[in-house]
């Protein structure tokens, strides 16, 4: 697997700013901040989806996630706060590195994330959910 851009970010190869670092995950300001205090929580270990890690790593991914989150809103009081994870292209992943966009919202901010709605019925519904089924 060719290293991803935050993997060289985790080994200090290209600057960050960084916000929170444990052995498991890093957080940093996103470069590209869509508002201010847009963060990145990633792994460091390198893995391409959601779907790879295993549940205690997923765990302590959304748990700095919260944690970051509930800073970013103390900082920045936004209006509103949006995380973000995104798996594959085809799932609007756009870096092939599992991470969380801890993103502050503000009404009339620019941001979107639209798609078209789908109703099946209950019926349907029914079916999909006894395919995945716990």
């Amino acid at each position: 697997m060719t290293d991803t851009v935050f993997t060289r970010i985790i080994r200090r190869e290209i600057p960050a700013v960084i916000v929170f670092e444990d052995e498991q995950v890093i957080a940093f300001m996103d470069a590209g901040q869509v508002n201010p205090g847009h963060v990145l929580v990633a792994t460091k270990r390198q893995v391409e989806t959601l779907i790879e890690l295993e549940e205690a790593e997923a765990a302590h991914l959304f748990a700095v996630a919260h944690r970051i989150a509930r800073a970013v809103q103390a900082a920045f009081k936004p209006e509103g706060m949006t995380l973000l994870q995104t798996n594959k292209p085809a799932g609007w992943q756009t870096v092939p590195h599992v991470h969380i966009h801890v993103l502050p919202r503000y009404v009339g901010d620019g941001a979107e994330l639209v798609w078209p709605r789908k109703e099946p019925g209950l019926e349907k519904l029914r079916v999909y959910a006894e395919q995945i089924k716990l």
